[in-house]
């Protein structure tokens, strides 16, 4: 009986159409890419000179993730170790309406550098499409912790914790037409002034606005893209980071406006 049903089985898988590969539960993702400027959240990390930067994501079909995400940095404090950034993420992904909820938490790390300089941040996305417009809002709250504190050489400062928000927007919309998007961010930073363990901060001026308006040029897989990034950061407003908040090669600001360009591509 049982050679009987397995025969069967394989005349039925042998017809064409009637028997498919099950789908995969876990999808594996990548992205590799050249920026002329590493700027997180409107502030060059890079010193205002190039960064490559490179990630992978692992999704399953019931919408978990994780990724991890990383890149070179210079510039803004002393990072140390290995001088990069190394982010590690996880999440869950849902349709909702006609969008999708994405929550998670990103743990953002500087391999080799000072233990306290790491920091954990749950987030939420929301996306969705109006009209031509594909849009996203998102929130992102650090609760109190040491990395995103007050450092200086005294008691008081030792062991400070604080915590961070940030908001943001993102919309894009393709050209008809044409192989282009156009694309629009701004955000919002409200946290601790100062700085922190190893000279750097999330929020250095404690509460600042961002954006960015540029466009990208698609060609297969590769992604060309420029940006006008800036901020509202005045120098006034950031004389008392100096020289930690200004550029090794001009002393100007690290948060004032810069085109920046970049090339990238995924598999």
């Amino acid at each position: 009986m049982k050679k009987t049903l397995f025969a069967l089985a394989a005349g039925l898988c042998a017809a064409p159409g009637l028997c498919q590969e099950a789908p995969k539960p876990i999808t594996v993702s990548g992205s590799i890419g050249l920026v002329s400027d590493y700027r997180f959240r409107g502030v060059s990390q890079s010193d205002k000179h190039m960064a490559v930067q490179g990630g992978l994501t692992a999704t399953h079909t019931s919408g978990f993730y994780a990724a991890v995400w990383g890149s070179n940095l210079a510039g803004w404090g002393t990072f140390g170790g290995s001088n990069m950034e190394l982010d590690l993420v996880g999440g869950f992904k849902t349709p909702i309406g006609g969008g999708a909820l994405d929550v998670g938490l990103t743990w953002y790390m500087y391999p080799g550098g000072a233990s306290n300089t790491d920091f954990a941040e749950p987030y939420a996305k929301l996306s969705g499409t109006a009209g031509p417009l594909n849009l996203l809002a998102g929130v992102a709250y650090a609760p109190k912790q040491e990395a995103l504190g007050n450092f200086s050489n005294t008691p008081n400062s030792r062991g400070q914790k604080k915590d961070n928000l940030y908001l943001w927007g993102d919309a894009n919309a393709g050209i008809p037409g044409t192989p282009i998007t156009a694309k629009a961010h701004i955000g919002y930073s409200h946290g601790n002034p100062g700085l922190g363990p190893n000279g750097t901060s999330v929020a250095p001026t404690g509460e600042y606005f961002d954006w960015l308006i540029g466009a990208d040029y698609v060609l297969g897989p590769v992604v060309l893209g420029i940006a006008y990034v800036d901020t509202d950061i005045t120098k006034r407003e950031s004389a008392y980071l100096l020289p930690n908040f200004s550029s090794n090669k001009n002393g100007s600001s690290i948060a004032s406006s810069r085109i920046v360009f970049s090339v990238g591509a995924s598999f």
